[in-house]
């Protein structure tokens, strides 16, 4: 930056201004280079010390937990709303009614009766109810048969119904760990071994894998946009991906072993067996990335517009020449496994993804809607060290959430006019030029993203962050600080099976509780969560703009 700079060649005004500019952003770039110096430095000692034999600088913690670093966005973008108390009484179902007399002799003897003054106490009564059931037995001498009686539907093994329905809303619902369930069992009166516990937990629950299943389809049908995140989940030690996958009806989990685009693309197909298809969305997909025409050739001596197993295109691959690099290979995956899924009818197919800018989330459905939390965070981890760029910052940040906030405003009354207008505001606003060199790229990489972070201009119904997905996430990190991760595949699948249904009975308005127990007891008197979905899409259009096409170009 300075190789020709000479200050006697400074004759006006301006160039001295460019060089002051220059030299301000030098500073923040030695500044930036000087903080991770020192911390690679002192790794270093550290490292030689210990094959010296020594120890490394010594890590004291200070006597108040320092505060994390502040990246969030949630001050700036949330609108606070007034607070009111509301009365639980009405929300409160009466069990029974017990009338409280006054005490004989404490009435004068001209008291009159005038009615009741209703107080509502809620109590909870814990004991065991355990039930020695004689199953009547005949035999029949004629037919050399033995007919035993049936117990009532939802006993089945050692425990009833009520202990079932109760482990799995601790265990899943409230994230309590397996020893303490137990020790309160055991409290309680029961005797129940660590075993037993968790093949309750785990075991005979195809029921309610079917359920999530119905209810992940009924999402996704629900509406055309869905919202994604992802979290690390540790499976038998060895480090997984828990993706979340949500709407406002429902909120779903799968566990894989990756967080690739094609892991993503198994979470949106609900992890039925890859199919792949070579057809012009394929080659339309793959333009980007430069495929040799060489190579394109070779793809159009390989069956086209037909689904293949991933055994048969793997296959067929295989038997390329020259062999396929890696990266052509996973392109050429990714471009016929994404087809395949436009294509099919069975499933059905996101038309928008709300999520942050992860690569893995690109180019598997037709559009993008991008989180603005998510971007304003890059803003946040800026840190200057001159103050001219500090204020030049904080002005920039405050222009950045007014318009989030007219784009909120938009989502309530959204009109052609006012879409247009937002677009060249939008322009305006990120075409600054600061000077603050750092502020300045950040604020050019915000204006790539123009169409993915104006979606909602088109289609009101879009959340302008990411947050329900991350929100689900939070889930599944909570359950892992206290549970640490699954040990088996089945206590994956179990894992993201009751978290889905516990996570999506409470967008739903329906008690957890009451639905595991209607289930495990045999009653089914409650409506599938896949048919409470559907109604309730019914009455929000989720859709509305996608189904008329009543878009603001």
């Amino acid at each position: 930056m300075l190789e020709n700079f000479d200050p006697n060649a400074i004759q006006d005004l301006d160039g001295a201004r460019q060089a002051l500019v220059h030299l301000l952003n030098l500073i923040e770039d030695l500044t930036t280079d000087l903080r991770e110096a020192h911390a690679e430095i002192q790794r270093l000692r550290d490292e030689n010390n210990r094959l010296k034999g020594e120890q490394g600088k010594p890590t004291i913690k200070p006597n108040k937990k320092p505060d994390p670093p502040k990246h969030s966005s949630e001050r700036e973008r949330h609108k606070p709303q007034e607070w009111k108390k509301r009365s639980k009484v009405d929300q409160l179902h009466i069990d029974r009614e017990q009338v409280a007399p006054i005490a004989p002799g404490v009435l004068p003897c001209d008291a009159e009766f005038k009615g009741h003054e209703a107080v509502i106490v809620q109590e909870l009564i814990l004991r065991t109810d355990n039930v020695r059931f004689l199953k009547e037995k005949y035999y029949s001498p004629t037919q050399a048969k033995t007919y035993l009686a049936e117990l009532p539907k939802g006993y089945t093994g050692e425990f009833g119904p009520g202990v079932k329905s109760a482990v799995l809303v601790w265990y899943y619902g409230m994230n309590t760990s397996e020893p303490k369930i137990r020790e309160f069992l055991q409290h309680v009166g029961l005797r129940i071994s660590a075993g037993q516990l968790s093949n309750l937990l785990i075991q005979k629950q195809d029921a309610f894998h079917q359920e999530k299943d119905a209810l992940y389809a009924a999402g996704l049908r629900a509406s055309p946009y869905q919202q994604i995140d992802d979290t690390a989940t540790r499976v038998d030690g060895v480090n997984q991906h828990c993706h979340v996958v949500c709407n406002p009806l429902y909120t779903a989990y799968f566990t894989l072993e990756k967080k690739d685009r094609l892991a993503v693309l198994d979470v949106l197909r609900n992890e039925a067996p890859r199919r792949y298809r070579l057809n012009a969305p394929a080659y339309a997909w793959l333009e980007p990335f430069g495929l040799p025409a060489s190579r394109v050739a070779q793809l159009h001596t390989l069956p086209q517009e037909q689904d293949l197993s991933e055994t048969e295109f793997e296959r067929r691959l295989d038997e390329q020449r020259p062999p396929l690099g890696s990266q052509h290979r996973k392109h050429i995956l990714e471009a016929a496994a994404v087809a395949a899924y436009h294509q099919q009818t069975e499933w059905p197919v996101v038309d928008t993804l709300v999520c942050d800018d992860a690569g893995q989330f690109k180019g598997l459905t037709a559009h993008l809607s991008l989180c603005w939390v998510h971007d304003g965070r890059h803003y946040k981890k800026l840190e200057p060290a001159v103050a001219l760029h500090r204020e030049q910052l904080d002005t920039f940040l405050g222009r950045y959430w007014a318009f989030y906030a007219q784009l909120l405003d938009y989502a309530t009354q959204p009109s052609g006019e006012r879409a247009a207008q937002l677009r060249r505001e939008f322009d305006t606003l990120f075409s600054t030029v600061t000077a603050y060199a750092a502020l300045d790229e950040r604020i050019a990489k915000t204006k790539a993203k123009k169409a993915e972070l104006l979606q909602v201009l088109e289609h009101p119904e879009l959340p302008l962050h990411n947050n329900l997905a991350e929100l689900g996430a939070r889930l599944r990190v909570r359950k892992r600080d206290v549970s640490y991760g699954p040990r088996t595949s089945a206590g994956k699948k179990a894992w993201d099976t009751f978290m889905t249904l516990g996570a999506t009975t409470k967008k739903l308005g329906v008690s957890f509780y009451q639905y595991i127990y209607d289930r495990v007891s045999g009653k089914l008197q409650m409506p599938s969560l896949a048919d409470l979905i559907t109604q309730q899409a019914e009455r929000r259009h989720l859709g509305a703009s996608w189904h008329s096409r009543a878009a603001f170009p």
